[in-house]
C-alpha cells in the first residue's frame, strides 16, 4: 500500500533498520549537512537519518539521506527491496504508462499540513532548521527535497517542480527556475499578462511526488495526477490559504507567496548535484514573497545535501529520469528496445545506457537520436551508450565489456552538435552553458553484418550448466 505521509515512510524505513535518529545535538551551521554527506558516502548509501535536536531549533526535526540506497528507494515505490534501479524504472513505466490518476481534494479539517497557520506579520521562514550545506553557499536552503506548486495561466495546469530555493530574509525565499523549465514558462506566462504568479513550496509528503516532482514531464502534465498513477490511488490535496492553488494534504511544511516576473534578489551559489558550485559568486533570480505558512505540529524538514555523486538526489533522478525517458521511447513506438539505464553518479540524466536488438539499416542511430529527441532526453543528455539485448545496462562491467570488444571509434561514434543543455553542467564554461554537444556510442553488432563478418560468442552449454547448478552446494561440501 502506498504511504499517507512522510511520516509512514519514516516509520517503515525504522521497522525496515534503515533509518538512524540523531539524538545528540547538532549545529545547523555545517554541521548537520556534513555528517549526512559522510553518511551517504558509506558503501550502500548509509542509512537515512532523522535529526531529532537541532540547534537553536527544540522539538523541530530534519531528514536527511532519505532515497541514498537502492533499497529504500524501492521501498518508497512500494516494491520489493531487492529490486534492480532499472527494474524500478521499468516498473515506474508500467504503472504511468497511458495512466493518470487525479487528486483528491480534501477539506482542511482533514488536512495535517493545516494544523499550524501562520500569516501577515508572523511569518518568519526562519522558524525551521534549514540547513547551510557547504562552505561557498549562497545562503540557506529550505527548498531541495521539496516540490514548488504552480498553475500555468493558459491552461490551469497544476505543476509541481524541484527547484532550489533559499532564504533571503524572514519573508523571502528565492526560486530558481532554470530557462523553459515549467515554473519558468508558467512565470513567464504571469509576466505577460503583467500579474504576479501564486507558488507554493511544499516539503514533506508521500515520497512518490518527490520521485515525480523531479522528474522530466511535458508542460501539459501535472505532476499530482503522475504521482496519482505511480501510487495507485489519489494524492490527497486542499486549497491553499491564500490562492486557488492546492497542495499536499499531508505536507509537513507549505509556504505560500507571491512571485513578480522580473523582481529579483541576488541568490546563490549552491553546491549542486553535478559536485561543482553553480558558480561563483551571486545572481539575480526571482523570489517569492512569503504571505502564508502552514504546518503539521512538530513538523520535520525533509533536505538533501545535493553535492557531489552519490546523494539521494543522484538516485531518485537515476529511477525516475531513466523511467521517464523510457516512458518516452515507448511513446514513440520504436521497436527493440530491451532495457533503458541512466547511472546515479550521472544523475541519471547526463549519460544512458540503452540495450536493444538492431532490426533494420540505421535502427541503433535511430534510437540514440530519439533519446536526445525525447521531452526528458532534450535537457541535458549529452551521451547515449548503445550495446547489444545481451548487454545488462546495470552492469557496468557488462558495459565496459561492450565498449571494449563491440565499439569501434570511427564506426561506432556519431557528434551532435547545439543540443539543449543545464545551466549546471561544469563540463562547460560558465558562459556558455545552455548549448551543448551529444555523442551517440554505438556498441551494437551492426544490422548489415553478413554471416562471415559476425563474432561467435563464447556461450555455455546449456545441460552442463543446468546440471552443475543442480549439484552447486554439493561442491563445496
Amino acid at each position: 500500500m502506498p504511504f499517507n505521509d512522510l511520516r509512514d515512510f519514516i516509520n517503515c524505513l525504522d521497522e525496515k533498520g534503515q533509518l538512524k535518529r540523531v539524538k545528540k545535538q547538532v549545529d545547523w551551521n555545517l554541521e548537520l549537512s556534513h555528517i549526512a554527506k559522510i553518511n551517504e558516502e558509506q558503501q550502500g548509501g548509509g542509512a537515512a537519518l532523522l535529526f531529532e535536536n537541532v540547534k537553536d531549533y527544540p522539538g523541530r526535526r530534519v531528514l536527511t539521506s532519505a532515497l541514498t540506497a537502492r533499497e529504500r528507494l524501492a521501498i518508497a515505490l512500494d516494491m520489493p527491496p531487492e529490486t534492480s534501479l532499472m527494474n524500478l524504472s521499468g516498473l515506474w513505466v508500467e504503472r504511468i504508462h497511458g495512466k493518470r490518476i487525479p487528486p483528491q481534494e480534501v477539506s482542511p479539517s482533514e488536512a495535517p499540513c493545516k494544523e499550524n497557520v501562520i500569516t501577515g506579520d508572523e511569518v518568519d521562514v526562519t522558524r525551521f532548521p534549514t540547513p547551510w550545506f557547504y562552505p561557498l553557499d549562497g545562503g540557506r536552503y529550505i527548498g531541495t527535497a521539496g516540490g514548488v506548486v504552480t498553475r500555468n495561466p493558459d491552461s490551469g495546469r497544476l505543476n509541481v517542480g524541484t527547484y532550489r530555493c533559499m532564504i533571503v530574509d524572514q519573508k523571502r525565499i528565492t526560486t530558481y527556475f532554470i530557462k523553459a523549465k515549467d515554473g519558468e514558462m508558467d512565470l513567464r506566462g504571469y509576466g505577460e499578462r503583467g500579474e504576479p504568479m501564486s507558488a507554493a513550496l511544499v516539503i514533506g509528503s508521500d515520497p512518490n511526488l518527490f520521485l515525480c516532482s523531479s522528474t522530466m514531464f511535458p508542460l501539459q502534465e501535472s505532476e499530482y495526477e503522475l504521482a496519482g498513477a505511480l501510487r495507485g490511488r489519489p494524492f490527497p490535496v486542499v486549497k491553499a490559504e491564500t490562492s486557488d492553488l492546492l497542495v499536499p494534504a499531508t505536507a509537513e511544511i507549505v509556504i505560500e507567496g507571491e512571485i513578480v516576473q522580473g523582481r529579483c534578489v541576488e541568490e546563490g551559489p549552491f553546491g549542486e548535484y553535478t559536485g561543482h558550485y553553480s558558480g561563483k559568486g551571486s545572481e539575480p533570480y526571482e523570489y517569492m514573497e512569503v504571505k502564508a505558512i502552514t504546518f503539521r505540529n512538530d513538523p520535520i524538514l525533509w533536505s538533501t545535501t545535493v553535492g557531489r555523486p552519490v546523494t539521494d538526489t543522484h538516485m531518485v533522478m537515476a529511477v525516475n529520469r531513466t523511467a521517464s525517458l523510457w516512458n518516452d521511447l515507448k511513446n514513440m513506438g520504436i521497436p527493440g528496445i530491451k532495457a533503458v539505464y541512466g547511472p546515479p553518479a550521472s544523475a541519471g540524466r547526463m549519460l544512458v545506457i540503452i540495450s536493444m536488438k538492431p532490426m533494420y539499416h540505421g535502427h541503433s542511430t535511430q534510437i540514440g537520436l530519439a533519446a536526445f529527441a525525447t521531452h526528458t532526453g532534450n535537457y541535458g543528455l549529452k551521451t547515449v551508450i548503445l550495446v547489444d539485448e545481451d548487454i545488462d545496462p546495470e552492469n557496468m562491467d557488462q558495459v565496459m565489456y561492450a565498449l571494449s570488444f563491440k565499439f569501434q571509434p570511427e564506426f561506432g561514434t556519431q557528434i551532435l552538435r547545439r543540443g539543449r543543455s543545464t545551466p549546471l553542467d561544469p563540463s562547460l564554461p560558465r558562459s556558455s552553458r545552455f548549448q551543448t554537444s551529444r555523442i551517440i556510442i554505438d556498441c551494437t553488432t551492426p544490422y548489415e553484418w553478413g554471416e562471415e563478418d559476425l563474432p561467435v560468442p563464447i556461450v555455455l552449454d546449456d545441460n552442463m550448466k543446468t546440471h552443475v547448478l543442480e549439484n552447486w552446494e554439493s561442491y563445496f561440501a
